[in-house]
This record gives structure tokens, C-alpha cells and sequence, in this order.
């Protein structure tokens, strides 16, 4: 070093201080948790500076929320301490509060984990926990208290709100299924692949006359048929073996017969004594089999119509679920828990009546039942042929059946 000149040493001197700042920025670096513009989430967060707004304004919380301010702290406390989690030395928790904000701001604009992760200042694997693990506590906390299986007089309830705003007596409950659209599970193969083309899991749902869901099952496989998945689905095999609470029999409004409690499904479905379907074809000759099939399909479709209030509600089915099956299936049966228990405390129920008042109810000899063949037991045809007679009758008709025939 005595033999350097005074220029080689200064030299060496500022090729060290560069050498020990670049070390000084990795250690730097490795000891970084998250992101630099994840670090400003505590106020530049979209929880911090747009949650505080949305307070003030009811109107505008809702189309946010999908539901009132009222609602969103019932479910809160419902919740909480399922999703409460603890600080560490390092760093904060996120608070419950939070935490159910960005689960249901994914539900309701579908926008993708990735747009929810840069709004919120989150990073993406954070969000897409968050989201499944407060479904996860929603479906836990909630499944029981607003889908319970029906007791006895409920079944008798729902059968009675089918007969005055539908027009079908001893009805508790249409059904159907729906594709909910998820990204290509990997190793698959076509296990999930549709009719429609896409990858999908099945919502199969039985739905009351107010659009709320009264049981569902979530999972099938795409390529499964409605029929076959009530077939091998819970829902099913409990109807099957009568193990529902559902009462046996009813007497038929304004007359002295009586018929079971009955499902309505649409031709995708078997014909069974407690599940009926339209009769097939598409231009019957027998007007009496033609105004069943509309006083049929009129009150099978609030399953339709509930299923179209569920999308409009939560957008993420208007897109590709981008979750592996068994998270989507948390994230499908969480929106429908919470369809329910928003319209049991934003007291936002509505439907169609058209009912024309003072129908005559009277007493009345039903046409002899012709009992017909096929694969559908001899009880099934009884059973919809006994409802087909009973629209045809005094006591059974409305007055503006003939004009949609």
C-alpha cells in the first residue's frame, strides 16, 4: 500500500464505499416484508380512505356492499371471531372489519383477486385467503340459522305461499340447477367440462315462492346432468328415503281430495311422486295437459328468478371463478348463505303476485286419472295427473290460463 499513489488509493477507497452500499441495499431488501406500495395500505389503502366516506352515505354503502350498513354489522359480529387474527412483533393483523370488506367487495363486482389486491394495497395470495377463509366462516356461522332443514309447519308454510302468490297448491319448492363458470382445474380432463363448452361446478338449488334459498348442493361436475346430480346429491337421496320433515299428503284447495307435498323441476329432471316435471313434447294435443305444463313452468321459474337476483347481487358469477373446485365451492355456497341472510335483515323480499282475487275455491268431482307407462313409477303419473285435473276445475283454475296455452 506504501508504494500506491495517492490517486490508486482513492481509487480503492470509492470502489469499497460502492461495494459496501451495495450490500447495505440487499441486506435492505431481504429484510423487506411486503411490497414498498403495499407498505402505504395503512393511508392510501382503498378500506382506509374510501370506507370512511361510504359511512356517511347509506345509498351509496349499499351499491358498495351489496347490503345496508345494518346488515354488513350484524355479520360482522356474526363473524368476528372467525376471522380475527393476532399482531405479531413484525407487523399488524388486519382487522375483521377488513377483512369482510374485501370478501365482499370480490363477491359483488367480480373483479379479479389482482384488482382487489392493488385497490387495497394487499398482496394477491393475502387476498385470495382472506376471501376463502371469511366464506369459509360465513357458510360456519350462518348455514344453520338462515337455511335450516325445514320442520313440518315450514314445509306447510311454503306450501301456502306457493298457493297464494302461485297458484299451485302443495308445492314446497321449485329446483334446478345452474353452471357456475370456473378456470380449468388442472388434471381434470373433462370431468368438468359442459354443454355449454366451459369448465363448471353445479349449484343445484330448491328454492321457496319468496327467491330464498331453502337447500342447496354445490360441487357436481360440469359434464353431470340436474338429474343425476339430485340422484346422487344429499338433497336427494334425503327426499328419496323421506327423511325431510315433509308432510304426506294435503287436501287440494276448495275440494275433498288430497295429494302429496310436490317439488317442480323442469325436463331435465325424473318424473317422481314428490318431484314433477312438465309433460314432454313440445305441441301436446290435450289443452288440459297444455295449461298443466303453464301453471307448471309459471311457478318453477322463481328458482330461475332467484338464481337471477343471486348474479345480480354478487357479480363474481358473471365471470370465471379463478379458484381451484373446492375453494369455488366455499365461494358459491357463501353467496348463497348470504343471499338469504340479506334478505332476511335488509327486508327486501319481493315478487309477483298476479293473482286475480275471488277465484271460486268450490267443491268439485275430478276427472277419472288415466294411468300412463314409461320409466316414471304409476304413482308419479297419478300424482300429476291428479294436479293436471285440478287446474282444469273450478276450484283450481285462474282466469288467465287459456291465453297462455
Amino acid at each position: 500500500m506504501a508504494n500506491l499513489s495517492n490517486e490508486e488509493l482513492l481509487m480503492i477507497a470509492v470502489l469499497l464505499d460502492e461495494e459496501e452500499e451495495e450490500l447495505k441495499i440487499k441486506r435492505r431488501t431481504r429484510n423487506v416484508w411486503v411490497h414498498p406500495a403495499w407498505q402505504k395500505r395503512t393511508f392510501e389503502g382503498e378500506f382506509v380512505t374510501l370506507y370512511k366516506e361510504l359511512v356517511d352515505d347509506e345509498s351509496k354503502f349499499y351499491q358498495y356492499f351489496r347490503m345496508t350498513m345494518y346488515s354488513f354489522n350484524k355479520l360482522l359480529n356474526t363473524i368476528e371471531s372467525e376471522i380475527q387474527r393476532q399482531d405479531t412483533r413484525f407487523r399488524k393483523c388486519i382487522s375483521p372489519r377488513h377483512r369482510l370488506a374485501v370478501t365482499l367487495r370480490y363477491l359483488a363486482t367480480g373483479d379479479s383477486l389482482k384488482t382487489i389486491s392493488f385497490s387495497y394495497r394487499l398482496g394477491h395470495s393475502t387476498v385470495y385467503t382472506i376471501v376463502i377463509d371469511t366464506c369459509r366462516a360465513i357458510i360456519k356461522k350462518l348455514m344453520s340459522e338462515v337455511m335450516p332443514v325445514p320442520t313440518e309447519n315450514k314445509w306447510r308454510e311454503i306450501a301456502e305461499d306457493f298457493w297464494a302468490h302461485w297458484n299451485f297448491p302443495n308445492c314446497i319448492g321449485a329446483l334446478d340447477g345452474k353452471h357456475i363458470v370456473i378456470q380449468a382445474p388442472p388434471n381434470s380432463g373433462s370431468l368438468y367440462f359442459n354443454y355449454k363448452k366451459t369448465f363448471s361446478i353445479v349449484l343445484l338449488a330448491l328454492v321457496d315462492a319468496h327467491y330464498n334459498f331453502i337447500a342447496i348442493d354445490v360441487g357436481a361436475y360440469g359434464k353431470n346432468s340436474d338429474g343425476g346430480i339430485l340422484i346422487n346429491s344429499k338433497l336427494g337421496k334425503m327426499l328419496e328415503t323421506n327423511n325431510m320433515n315433509v308432510p304426506s299428503s294435503s287436501t287440494l284447495p276448495g275440494t275433498s281430495y288430497t295429494a302429496p307435498f310436490v317439488i317442480l323441476g323442469d325436463e331435465a329432471f325424473p318424473l317422481k311422486s314428490y318431484l314433477l316435471r312438465p309433460y314432454p313434447g313440445k305441441q301436446l294435443d290435450c289443452e288440459k295437459k297444455r295449461i298443466y305444463n303453464y301453471r307448471h313452468c309459471r311457478t318453477r321459474r322463481v328458482v330461475e328468478n332467484a338464481f337471477g337476483i343471486l348474479t345480480q347481487k354478487f357479480r363474481i358469477f358473471n365471470r370465471r371463478i379463478q379458484a381451484n373446485p373446492e375453494n369455488a365451492d366455499l365461494i358459491v355456497l357463501a353467496s348463497c348463505v348470504l343471499h338469504n341472510f340479506i334478505k332476511i335483515y335488509d327486508c327486501k323480499s319481493s315478487y309477483s303476485r298476479n293473482v286475480t282475487e275471488g277465484t271460486p275455491l268450490n267443491e268439485t268431482t275430478l276427472n277419472t286419472i288415466q294411468f300412463q307407462g314409461g320409466n316414471a313409477s304409476q304413482e308419479a303419473f297419478h300424482v300429476r295427473e291428479l294436479f293436471t285435473d285440478f287446474f282444469n276445475s273450478p276450484s283450481g283454475t285462474v282466469s288467465w290460463q287459456n291465453e297462455y296455452i
